[in-house]
This record gives C-alpha cells, sequence and structure tokens, in this order.
C-alpha cells in the first residue's frame, strides 16, 4: 500500500475499531483478530508519546482488548502491566470484557531507537528484566493475577510466553503498530491471537504452525485492505471458520469527579486537607486519559463534611 493512502488512515477519527472472536468448526482452534488503529490514535493524543512509546502502549492496549473479551463475565476486567527495567518504565493497559481499553506509559518521551531493518526496537524501551503482570478481576472476590518474566520485551512475544508459562495453553500473539516515518502519526495498528482448544489434535498443531509461518505482519495485512474476519481465515486456513462474534471497540477512561471524590473520602480528614498545595488548590490527575481534576480547600472541606454526614445517617 503506498504512503499516500496509508496518509488517508491518519485520520483514524473516522475509523470504527472492531473485534472479531472466531472458531473453527471442529472446535479445534479459536481465533480473534481486532483493529485498534483509532484506540492506539487516541492513546498517542493522550499522552503525547514518542514513537517506540506509541508502539509499545499501542501493542499493550491491543492485547488487552483482545485478552478483555476472553473473559465471561460481563463485570469483568483484565490489567496488563510490563516493566522490563527499560527506559520506558512501566507500561499499563486495562480493558473490560467488551475490549473498551485504556493505558499508560510511565516515561511517555522515551527516546525512540530502531533496528538495523528501520523498525522501532520496543524490546529496547521495554526491556527483558522484568516480568508481564496480567490481573483478572471478576467482580465477585479477589482478582487472579498471574506473573511470568518477560521474554523478550516486544510485547507480543511476552504475551504468548505468559499462556505457555502461566496457562499452560498453546497460544500464539502477534500485535503491530504501523506509524508515519517523518511526524510518527500512528497509521494502522492491530493484533491477533489464536489458540488451540482442549480438542486439538496433532495435525491442528502442524496446520496452525504452517499457517501461521505463512502470516504477514498484522499491520500489512490491514494495509492491504483485509478485514479481521480476512486475517482470521488466513490464519485458520483449512478449517472451516464459523464467528461466534464482532463488536466494536474503543478507548474508554471511566474516571470521573465522582470517582476522585470517594477515593478522596477514604482518606483521613488531615489527609484530604494536606492535598492542597500552597496555592490552595489540590489535583487529581488520571493516568489513563491525562484529566485533572481540580480541588480548592473549600471544595476539600465540603468532602470532609459529606463524609462526616454520611457517616451520622448510617450510625441513625
Amino acid at each position: 500500500m503506498s504512503n499516500e493512502n496509508l496518509q488517508n488512515d491518519k485520520n483514524t477519527a473516522e475509523r470504527q475499531d472492531k473485534l472479531i472472536r472466531c472458531i473453527t468448526s471442529d472446535g479445534a482452534v479459536m481465533a480473534i483478530a481486532a483493529d485498534t488503529s483509532n484506540i492506539v490514535y487516541k492513546g498517542k493524543k493522550l499522552h503525547h508519546t514518542s514513537p517506540v512509546a506509541t508502539a509499545a502502549l499501542g501493542r499493550l492496549l491491543t492485547a488487552s482488548s483482545i485478552m478483555g473479551v476472553m473473559l465471561k463475565q460481563s463485570n469483568a476486567a483484565v490489567t496488563l502491566r510490563v516493566n522490563g527495567g527499560g527506559a520506558l518504565g512501566a507500561v499499563v493497559a486495562c480493558a473490560d470484557s467488551r475490549g473498551n481499553c485504556r493505558g499508560y506509559v510511565e516515561h511517555p518521551q522515551t527516546e525512540t531507537t530502531y533496528y538495523d531493518n528501520g523498525k522501532i526496537n520496543v524490546g529496547a524501551g521495554v526491556g527483558n528484566d522484568g516480568v508481564i503482570n496480567v490481573m483478572r478481576d471478576y467482580g465477585t472476590g479477589e482478582p487472579y493475577v498471574g506473573v511470568c518474566p518477560l521474554f523478550s520485551g516486544e510485547i507480543a512475544e511476552d504475551i504468548t510466553s505468559y499462556y505457555a508459562v502461566s496457562e499452560q495453553i498453546p497460544t500464539v500473539c502477534a500485535l503491530g503498530v504501523l506509524l508515519d516515518k517523518e511526524d510518527g502519526e500512528v497509521l494502522l495498528a492491530g493484533g491477533m491471537l489464536i489458540q488451540l482448544l482442549p480438542g486439538a489434535s496433532d495435525s491442528d498443531i502442524t496446520r496452525i504452525e504452517d499457517n501461521i509461518k505463512k502470516l504477514e505482519p498484522v499491520t500489512t495485512m490491514l494495509a492491504k485492505g483485509m478485514s479481521i474476519l480476512d486475517i482470521c481465515k488466513k490464519a485458520l486456513e483449512g478449517y472451516e471458520v464459523e464467528v461466534l462474534d464482532e463488536q466494536p471497540i474503543d478507548y474508554v477512561c471511566g474516571c470521573s469527579r465522582e470517582r476522585v471524590i470517594r477515593a478522596i473520602s477514604n482518606l483521613t480528614d488531615d489527609e484530604i486537607r494536606s492535598l492542597a498545595d500552597e496555592k490552595g488548590y489540590a489535583v487529581a490527575n488520571c493516568h489513563f486519559c491525562n484529566k485533572n481534576h481540580r480541588f480548592t480547600k473549600r471544595q476539600l472541606e465540603d468532602i470532609i463534611q459529606a463524609r462526616k454526614d454520611a457517616a451520622k445517617l448510617s450510625d441513625n
């Protein structure tokens, strides 16, 4: 696809990101593919990320969206946290069971380095001396937490390794973010996850391995105009493919002033008052959307009083 055609994809606000889940008719293999171009575009704009930070965050956002829709409970959520000791620091992404996600990078302006072939060296930015942490919260008690040493810091390989080591599920994950080389804008982003299910045979393993060898990068397939269903069918070539579901996904932050107030209310009176700076304001910043919620000293006192009033009511 020409640069001129790719340039048209810069206006990702007009794109509708989607995710699709497919399964082979014999129940042996599942494939999930997602176009997350708009999600990654929004993440870059919110966090003002350098190219390497955009690529790392974009890959993790895509992975979280895919892993989110694999949760069965409607109110469940997954949080992925990668910290390999690299200059990016922690990279975090969260998603709900509908695939809507959000995330941030600890050091969004990290300098970008490149491989000899011109591709962004995400592994160098993330590092590989650390772990990937996967927390699934089903909203019904203590969340499930899985931890696995990082394999490469390139994110996709680390997701694959996590499933193999922590969950013993044969999995292949592919993630990609394509940026404009001149200005670092997001052109395309997406990902795919393939899993062998309990009914898979040795012949299924061989066939999927052969299919994977022939697969192009996800962003290359998207750039060629392939749909996410086309991508799944390509990965599952030789099988009859059934679509389980297809849905829109987006970058969604659930922060609100009310939620910040509830969090502040959990502090002691002295702690709440100490939040105000010398100018008389307290500012709570949301890591995920970079929105600042500002409170005056008077408003902080109102929070304290509202908590006391609520306590009196409950006592009565």
